[in-house]
């Protein structure tokens, strides 16, 4: 039985460490959402399977009716605050398209 515990926990630590964490301003996290194309949110929202309105609000929108909260946690200060976010998924994507058009 502690054998089986210990590698429940083991599993668990490899998931946790396995899960991207990011520290940027709110305003970085704006530039970047103002640079994406018309249409990224729902190509970002249906790649990742989510509400169109989960992934607006991990930019920062505040749809928690049709959206859900995404692990975005913001901090008052300057140039907008910090925001951390629990899981870069939707940042990475968008700086993929960002990349994807510039070629």
């Amino acid at each position: 039985m502690f054998i089986a515990h210990l590698g429940i926990l083991f599993l668990q630590t490899i998931l946790i460490l396995n899960v991207m964490t990011k520290t940027i301003t709110f305003n970085e996290l704006r530039r970047v959402k103002d640079a994406l194309p018309s249409g990224s949110m729902t190509k970002i929202a249906e790649e990742l399977g989510l509400e169109k309105e989960t992934v607006r609000n991990y930019f920062g929108g505040h749809d928690y009716k049709d959206g859900k909260s995404c692990g975005v946690h913001i901090e008052p200060g300057p140039d907008g605050g910090l925001v951390m976010l629990d899981d870069t998924k939707i940042l990475e994507m968008a700086h993929r398209i960002l990349e994807e058009q510039k070629v």
